[in-house]
């Protein structure tokens, strides 16, 4: 059975392998996902459709598939057809010549294509990838691995070794001169990561709002006070009730809600020559994860309470942590917050999340004296906020006018309950 490339989604037509979750040689039930793709927006697992043994993996880890390519072979039955595969490893004398032709082809390279399977190293499909195009011996590859798989980095550092052996040999100078040459600066470390697919994503469309949207940012701050007030004499009973924390994004979710209520063209996109007005809520919630920052959404945040809204954050940060997040989780939103303040971020200007035009940042609550009155002095919890707009669409007095609403509601948060 041939494992292909699955429909990914809408306007997706290929992927990355990102791992490969079985080996040549496992046993794979049917429904058990055997390859972890990663697509521009979330990782997908691809299961066997029934069980049976992976006996051939045609795409190694970093390799781009399209949707319908094969990538994988499954034969039925509990374990691989070892004879088989010997008798396909036999037939490889047609490579033979192809060496012989090929004089300055590495014998290492003909060497481990004339390998039996028994004798094999074990190595994931991209160590093997890298070991033919460097022509290194897999046998020769010592690794650290508990298993014995060897595994990319062993190839790459086996690479490293005889070229930095091979330094001192040209250290004669050929002809002589009348002062020894000083020794060259020896290199200065570095390393090279290649981009994942989402990461080229993210980096593309950030570029891409930058160089199509008028984005413009205004700056307010809040008096947090209230709003930590009210969370110390609820908490108690709200997590009691609801199992879980009321967390300063709720506000913020709330309060936004209500300030696009207000100004709609926040709320909205541009297409082509029309302005398109969301009547719907759909708040996007910026969430660090491992490949990078991601933006799931709250659907229908303005019907829903601080506990409902609480949970969708908390469901949907644990999903992107893990990778878990599917494309209905982060596609559709209408506006975005983001809250550098949770890595300490004093103040910033975000940048908007296309095809939205708004994006609300969130920063770090700091103590700060505040003017009371002409007379007074108080040390209070201070946040900067930061609104950056799409100025084609929105004006600086609309954008000026949302922020100054957030920073109303927040300064008086039990208004919010009227507001929603």
């Amino acid at each position: 059975m041939e494992i292909k490339v699955p429909e990914l989604a809408e306007s997706i037509t290929e992927g990355t392998v990102a791992s490969w979750l079985k080996q040549p040689g496992d046993h794979v039930e049917k429904g058990e996902a055997i390859v972890e793709l990663e697509t521009d927006k979330v990782n997908i697992e691809v299961p066997s459709d029934e069980a049976g043994t992976l006996t051939e993996v045609m795409a190694a880890e970093g390799d781009t598939v399209r949707v319908g390519e094969t990538i994988a072979v499954i034969s039925a039955g509990g374990e691989a057809p070892k004879p088989a595969a010997a008798e396909t490893v036999q037939e490889t004398p047609k490579e033979t010549p192809k060496a012989e032709e090929k004089a300055e082809q590495p014998v290492a390279a003909a060497a481990t294509e004339s390998t039996s399977v028994a004798d094999r190293p074990i190595a994931s499909p991209a160590a093997r990838k890298l070991a033919r195009e460097k022509g290194i011996d897999l046998a020769q590859v010592a690794t650290q691995d508990p298993l014995g798989r060897i595994r990319v980095q062993d190839v790459a550092t086996f690479e490293v070794a005889p070229r930095e052996q091979a330094k001192p040999a040209p250290t004669k100078p050929a002809t002589p001169a009348p002062a020894p040459a000083p020794a060259a600066a020896p290199g200065k470390p570095e390393e090279r990561i290649k981009m994942s697919r989402r990461r080229k994503t993210i980096a593309n469309r950030l570029v891409e709002v930058q160089q199509t949207a008028a984005m413009l940012t205004t700056f307010n701050e809040i008096d947090m006070s209230a709003v930590m007030a009210l969370r110390k004499r609820r908490q108690e009973k709200f997590v009691k009730e609801n199992e879980v924390k009321l967390g300063f994004m709720s506000f913020f979710t709330k309060a936004a809600v209500a300030a696009l209520k207000k100004m709609p063209y926040l709320n909205a996109e541009i297409q082509g020559d029309e302005i398109v007005l969301k009547k719907f809520y759909d708040i996007g919630i910026a969430v660090s994860a491992p490949d990078g920052l991601v933006v799931p959404v709250v659907r229908d945040a303005d019907k829903k309470n601080f506990a409902e809204i609480e949970k969708d954050i908390i469901q949907l940060a644990v999903k992107a942590r893990d990778n878990k997040l599917g494309l209905s989780d982060l596609t559709g939103g209408t506006f975005t917050i983001t809250n550098g303040g949770t890595f300490g971020s004093l103040m910033s200007t975000p940048i908007l999340n296309g095809p939205q035009v708004a994006i609300l940042g969130m920063h770090a609550i700091n103590l700060r004296p505040v003017a009371i009155d002409a007379e007074r002095m108080e040390n209070r919890p201070m946040m900067y906020v930061a609104l950056s707009y799409d100025h084609r669409i929105v004006d600086g007095k609309e954008a000026v006018t949302f922020l100054k609403h957030i920073k109303d509601l927040l300064e008086d948060p039990e208004s919010l309950i009227f507001e929603a």
